[in-house]
């Protein structure tokens, strides 16, 4: 079972192994953002600390993230995302969601930012009322999965870049992997590091992801594990 902690009275943070996901409450409806990797209950673990409706929100599909879907008739997620979705068995409906949409909790408005690169549908997430950017999996000081199937590093940079224009709209970043929070200039400095992957200069490790090979790229504030040369 994930471990549940309280950020604050309308706040919550789930930690699932080594992902994890998060209950966000306003005063007319509750998200879940992401559902875990383990935790099939999570649906109910939620509901067992709210009694408002409850929403689902997926940053992406990846299968560490999608857990607890099952769950819910229908997620909030990127269109761009389905064929992830469907590829790792997602089910229910997908209410499509965009670029400049706000999804309100009530008195808590939720800005959704699309930032392809680490999949196709990935978003990231402002809540505006508290300064906070849900970044999925694209922002972390942890490793950035840039390898395999639909990834996809030349969407990536400008997607970081992108989400840069938003900055003096948050104060603190919440991943989905790694330390927790994480500070704005790290976008920055993902960037930095994805353009010198890129460009050739800087050499990485060949390695093995789970009978994948993939080549990690080791920088002091993150890491990334980039396909093969």
């Amino acid at each position: 079972m994930a471990e549940i902690i309280k950020i604050n009275d309308n706040t919550w943070r789930f930690e699932d192994d080594s992902v994890r996901f998060f209950l966000f409450c306003g005063t007319k409806q509750a998200a879940l953002i992401d559902s875990g990797m383990n935790v099939p209950d999570a649906k109910m673990i939620a509901e067992g600390l709210t009694d408002l409706p409850l929403i689902l929100i997926n940053t992406h599909a990846d299968p560490d993230h999608i857990s607890g879907n099952a769950a819910f008739d229908e997620a909030y997620m990127s269109p761009d995302e389905e064929e992830n979705y469907r590829a790792f068995g997602g089910s229910g409906k997908i209410i499509p969601i965009h670029e400049g949409d706000v999804i309100d909790l009530g008195d808590r408005p939720l800005r959704i930012i699309d930032i392809p690169g680490h999949t196709p549908g990935s978003i990231a997430i402002i809540d505006e009322k508290n300064r906070v950017l849900v970044s999925g999996d694209s922002v972390e000081d942890g490793n950035v999965f840039m390898f395999g199937e639909r990834r996809d590093i030349d969407r990536y940079i400008p997607s970081m870049e992108h989400l840069l224009e938003y900055t003096d709209a948050f104060d603190e970043i919440y991943p989905m992997h790694g330390s927790f929070p994480v500070k704005n200039d790290l976008i920055g400095k993902l960037i930095e590091g994805a353009k010198l992957i890129k460009s050739g200069a800087v050499e990485g490790k060949k390695v093995d992801v789970f009978g994948t090979p993939a080549m990690f790229y080791k920088f002091p504030y993150a890491g990334f594990l980039c396909d093969p040369q």
